[in-house]
């Protein structure tokens, strides 16, 4: 029996009209009626019997009904994957690999948003790789997350945040003693921030503009060990603007404005094609772009970077 000749039959059931089925069906009533004909003798049954004005269903057409349509429904979800997928039934862990930085303020949110519609929905966050890999195209990593670069050509991105850099300093810094221009920045003592120990970026780029240069004191790893060295020290380290903003509070840092024409910082998401229409993939992007928005002040991310998001 073809998917045309059980969709004819689940609204047969259903309508116990041949009329109304045809409407549904987007037919006419003779080829409904013609339909079920065809039916009747290949399930040896009258399915429907008339009854006065209208028709009504035989003891093996109530059998059939529920069967029928629950078989119909999962031909849909075969053939169109998202067409039952309901978040609070999925069980599922997914594998994040993140800057430190988005991880710090994206895995607290992430997980409420999550868990709220998904409770059985797991997250493993991976740190960054020191050089890049094909974890995406390999499948040990669902979603990548960060400043993107070095990709395979098939992988496909999406914009999930803007931010600008701030500069942040433990509260009594001698900086904050007056206006922090160009040249009283460069002249503090910095924090690099890098997995590959790199001292140098966009920062001493736009400095060299000025005919101005930093000193990189101290480079670390992460942001947090920097954030950190920076409440015990006159270093000068850099961040994110309203990114964490608790949390350099609650470590008695004070961020100021890079005094500096410096371009915003662009963070995205990427995955592999093979999980582009996964219902439950989606669901799992969309939520982190949903929690990077709320958490940088974004309304709308910006573009995607290489393919729309299907």
């Amino acid at each position: 029996m073809d998917l045309n000749l059980l969709r004819a039959l689940d609204a047969l059931l259903q309508e116990n009209s041949v009329t109304r089925a045809a409407e549904r069906l987007g037919t006419s009533p003779a080829a409904a009626s013609r339909t079920l004909a065809r039916l009747r003798r290949a399930v040896g049954d009258p399915l429907l019997v008339r009854a006065g004005q209208g028709m009504v269903p035989t003891p093996r057409a109530l059998e059939l009904r529920d069967e029928v349509a629950a078989l119909l429904r999962g031909c849909d979800n075969v053939l169109r994957p998202g067409a039952g997928f309901e978040a609070v039934h999925l069980q599922r862990t997914f594998t994040v690999q993140s800057t430190e930085l988005l991880l710090a303020g994206l895995a607290g949110p992430l997980t409420e948003r999550i868990h709220a519609e998904a409770p059985h929905v797991d997250v493993v966050f991976l740190p960054e790789a020191v050089e890049g890999g094909p974890a995406l195209r390999l499948g040990t990593v669902d979603v990548e997350l960060g400043v993107l670069g070095h990709l395979d050509p098939e992988i496909r991105t999406r914009s999930i945040a803007r931010a600008h850099l701030v500069g942040v300093a433990r509260a009594g810094h001698p900086l904050f003693d007056g206006p922090i221009d160009a040249r009283r920045f460069a002249a503090a003592a910095h924090i690099g921030i890098s997995r590959l120990g790199k001292r140098s970026g966009p920062i001493d780029s736009a400095l060299a503009v000025h005919g101005l240069r930093r000193r990189v004191a101290v480079v670390v790893p992460s942001h947090t060990s920097a954030m950190m060295l920076a409440r015990d020290t006159d270093l000068v380290a850099l961040t994110l603007a309203d990114w964490l903003s608790g949390t350099v509070a609650a470590l008695g840092l004070r961020t100021f404005p890079v005094p500096l024409d410096l371009a915003p910082v662009e963070f995205g998401m990427a995955w592999h094609p093979r999980n582009a229409a996964d219902p439950g993939h989606r669901w799992f992007r969309d939520h982190l772009a949903a929690s990077a928005r709320a958490l940088s002040g974004t309304e709308q991310a910006a573009t995607p970077a290489r393919v729309v998001e299907p």
